[in-house]
C-alpha cells in the first residue's frame, strides 16, 4: 500500500533565487509588453508588415511569460505590475523609437506609476507581511 506525501513534504525548500524567479519572469513579461505596445503603435493599424509581425511576436511572448509568472504571483498584483511596466516603458521607449512627445508632466506621472509598482512589490514581500501580522497580533 502506498501513501501519498503531502505537498509540504515534497515541495523543495524555498530559496531567495527560487522566490525571485516568478518576479524575474514578470519583469520579462513587462519588457515584452513594452515591445508589443511600441510595435502596435509602429504598425499604424497593422498596415506596416514588419511592425505588425513584431507586434504579434511580442504579444505571444508577453502573454506566455505573464501566464507563467501568475502561477506564483497573485493575479491582481502581477497584472498591476505588468501593466505598470508596460505603460511606463512604452511611453519612454516610444518617445525614442516613434518620436512621441514625453513632457515633464508625463514623466512625473510615469514616476508615480513606477513608485506604485515598487510599493506593490515591497508590500507583497513575505517579510513585510510577516512583520505586519506580528504587529497586528501584539495589539
Amino acid at each position: 500500500m502506498t501513501t501519498s506525501a503531502t505537498h509540504s513534504e515534497t515541495a523543495p525548500a524555498s530559496t531567495p533565487e527560487r522566490d525571485a524567479r516568478p518576479w524575474i519572469v514578470l519583469l520579462t513579461a513587462g519588457l515584452f509588453e513594452i515591445g508589443y505596445a511600441v510595435s502596435t503603435g509602429g504598425s499604424e493599424g497593422f498596415t506596416e508588415l514588419s511592425w505588425s509581425i513584431s507586434a504579434g511576436v511580442f504579444f505571444l511572448l508577453t502573454v506566455f511569460t505573464l501566464t507563467l509568472a501568475l502561477k506564483s504571483i497573485d493575479v491582481g498584483i502581477g497584472y498591476a505590475i505588468w501593466t505598470g511596466i508596460g505603460s511606463s516603458g512604452a511611453a519612454v521607449v516610444s518617445s525614442f523609437v516613434l518620436d512621441e512627445t514625453l513632457t515633464t508632466t508625463r514623466v512625473m506621472w510615469l514616476a508615480l506609476i513606477i513608485a506604485g509598482v515598487v510599493w506593490i512589490k515591497l508590500a507583497s514581500s513575505p517579510k513585510l507581511a510577516e512583520s505586519s501580522e506580528t504587529a497586528r497580533t501584539r495589539t
